[in-house]
């Protein structure tokens, strides 16, 4: 992929915070509401196929169907020029499987995980939307310990 233009309509890219089979994400300023966001940069091939074109534009759709305190949020869906945007919740913190490779949790914080794994999973399964991609790497864990679930790129 070529490199993200340094602005995408009102946001400023500050930083690549993540990739995957379908893009990257970056840290990004949105400008106008002065808060900072996570853009998920889908890759200049996948945006070419109609049909991943199409999966990206569902996760848009099913993440804006969503409103839980442990799943990540979406603010839009953007595109400038061969790059589209899905405009998300920036979720600062650890993942889990970052939390993990300082040694297990212990009991109380496994319950306590596993509970807002659930209740994030319970919202997403009411609205008949499956993650399909839950794994430690999208369990992001903030500083006063919420759960937030990230990245529904095969959510269906």
């Amino acid at each position: 992929m070529k490199n993200p233009p340094e602005n995408v309509g009102p946001y400023t890219i500050d930083a690549e915070i993540g990739q995957g089979a379908m893009g990257v994400v970056y840290r990004a300023r949105d400008n106008r509401l002065n808060r900072t966001v996570a853009l998920k940069s889908l890759h200049e091939q996948v945006a070419a196929d109609a049909d991943l074109l199409a999966r990206f534009t569902r996760e848009a759709q099913a993440l804006a169907a969503l409103n839980h305190p442990n799943i990540a949020g979406i603010h839009g869906l953007e595109a400038a020029g061969d790059h589209h945007y899905l405009v998300l919740e920036y979720v600062a913190g650890e993942t889990l499987a970052q939390r993990l490779t300082r040694g297990p949790l212990d009991l109380g914080s496994v319950l306590d995980v596993c509970t807002q794994i659930a209740a994030g999973l319970e919202a997403a399964h009411e609205a008949g939307i499956i993650h399909r991609d839950l794994k430690p790497d999208n369990l992001m864990i903030t500083a006063d310990g919420t759960v937030k679930m990230l990245d529904f790129g095969l959510a269906r």
